[in-house]
């Protein structure tokens, strides 16, 4: 991913809070036929390993899994908070008409080698601590075990395991830190404008704008 320094983020505490705040990411690998991809909600570990370890599973019928190596290079994709920014929220469209749009974004690229199993004890715990997770928080939280053991066995046989320690992380953020603080307040103004009240709040925190 091109990342100008000005929008890198080499924290890891932050990438990897912002990583669990979004769950959901794009799995990529390449296979015989090229490259696929599968949105996934993914857990991540973040003390197995130095840049934690990405978890879940995948349908058993999805060829990402059997149509690779059951050991593959993987890229997964996690996108944060991001906003239009049109080109009217600049004072330098006032002063000089200079301006185009561009797009406010967060994302972190996640990469390792993935390995697939369709081992049932390892598919139980995985789809135990994905429940917890998600579920934490709830009035009425539902887990696993709440389901008849026979059904959690079947529905276990539909999935398969996925792990992939993490051996890269990129993350950026690029929330107009290129702009003048004049048109860095005037992007925050016009995100709070359209309702665009995360991305602001990021713009501001990140552009150290009041």
């Amino acid at each position: 991913m091109y990342v100008p320094e000005q929008f890198a983020e080499h924290r890891l505490p932050v990438l990897h809070q912002a990583m669990a705040s979004v769950g959901l990411a794009n799995l990529i690998t390449t296979g015989p036929k090229g490259i696929i991809a599968t949105p996934l909600p993914l857990m991540l570990d973040p003390e197995a390993g130095p840049y934690g370890t990405l978890i879940g599973h995948l349908a058993r019928a999805n060829p990402q899994w059997h149509k690779t190596d059951t050991v593959v290079q993987a890229l997964a994709i996690f996108m944060g908070p991001d906003a239009y920014i049109s080109p009217s929220y600049y004072a330098t469209k006032r002063e000089t008409g200079k301006v185009v749009p561009t797009w406010n974004y967060v994302t972190i690229h996640a990469y390792g080698t993935i390995t697939f199993s369709d081992d049932t004890e390892e598919l139980l715990q995985i789809v135990t601590r994905l429940t917890a997770s998600h579920e934490a928080g709830r009035a009425a939280p539902w887990a696993v075990s709440d389901a008849p053991p026979a059904f959690t066995q079947s529905q276990l046989k539909g999935i398969v395991a996925l792990r992939m320690p993490i051996e890269r992380l990129q993350g950026k953020w690029k929330m107009s830190q290129n702009r003048n603080a004049q048109d860095q307040s005037g992007v925050i103004e016009g995100l709070h404008a359209d309702g665009e009240q995360n991305v602001a709040a990021i713009v501001a925190e990140r552009c150290h704008t009041p």
